[in-house]
């Protein structure tokens, strides 16, 4: 298979395990290594390349992945649409442990994460009013439907730095704002996507109820949550493998490359030249 992918998906080995005729490689970034290889393979006729965000191991705690390098690997390879599943915890009493949460907003709690590919000496400001693709997110709630899978079709992600766990007053203060979940790794790596103009779709794992959230629910700690995720780690793998054949054929037809307009830092728009420019490495 030829080293290079339209979709990619941010997820563990229990994906590309079920796949036949999987090929690992290693990718080069300015940024640094990657979490670990990707591992290209066709789904359904399409290219698609996974890689564990965590590493395979699962040896990378949230606030030392290293985002930019796996996202520019992910747009070197030629990946043009993301999905970007996750574990969450809930905020709210509707939003139940084993549910699925299409989010389609975010709320950057994260504090030490370089975050935008644009240091110098191209400066722009990306839109983020809609980071999440409406288009898959649509598509991944016909799919997650006819799975049976409750689902929650919109909701916020609080991300927060990690690798600690909220305290029950930041909970507190995440649910009374009304927003869904709260996990550790979708900033920057979905505004990542969104700068190097590839598609994104989150699918939140909900795990546990957030510290606080429910009177007499126990206090969240990483044992209880992985037991959850583990349950729901051969649901997600299907939704995913599913949700990849029935992407559309023409990724670009979803926008996400024109997503670096309009202005540059100094107020005139992005050019050509200067898309060219960022992207020689690439």
């Amino acid at each position: 298979m030829a080293e290079q992918a339209e979709i990619g998906v941010f997820g563990g080995s229990g994906f590309y395990s079920l796949l036949e005729e999987v090929h690992e490689i290693k990718v080069d970034t300015p940024y640094g290594p990657p979490s670990d290889s990707f591992f290209l393979a066709e789904v359904a006729s399409r290219r698609v390349a996974f890689l564990p965000r965590h590493g395979r191991r699962h040896t990378i705690p949230p606030h030392r992945i290293n985002y930019r390098a796996n996202v520019w690997a992910m747009r070197s390879l030629g990946v043009r649409a993301v999905i970007s599943p996750c574990a969450a915890g809930s905020l709210q009493a509707h939003v139940k442990p084993g549910d699925f949460v299409l989010c389609d907003q975010f709320v950057d709690r994260t504090r030490t994460r370089p975050h935008t590919f644009f240091d110098g000496p191209i400066v722009t400001h990306v839109g983020s009013a809609e980071i999440y693709d409406p288009v898959l997110r649509r598509l991944a709630a016909e799919v997650i439907r006819e799975h049976g899978i409750p689902m929650h079709e919109r909701g916020t992600i609080v991300v927060i730095e990690g690798p600690r766990f909220s305290t029950k007053a930041e909970s507190k203060w995440f649910s009374e704002a009304g927003w869904e979940v709260v996990s550790m790794t979708q900033y920057p790596e979905a505004y990542l996507c969104r700068e190097l103009g590839m598609a994104v779709v989150n699918i939140a794992l909900v795990t546990d109820y957030d510290a606080g959230v429910q009177e007499g629910t126990d206090v969240v700690d990483a044992r209880s949550v992985l037991e959850v995720f583990e349950q729901n780690a051969a649901r997600i793998q299907r939704v995913v493998l599913d949700m990849i054949a029935r992407f559309p054929n023409d990724l670009d037809s979803l926008g996400a490359r024109t997503a670096l307009g309009p202005t540059r830092g100094d107020g005139h728009a992005v050019s050509p030249e200067d898309v060219r420019l960022f992207e020689t490495g690439l």
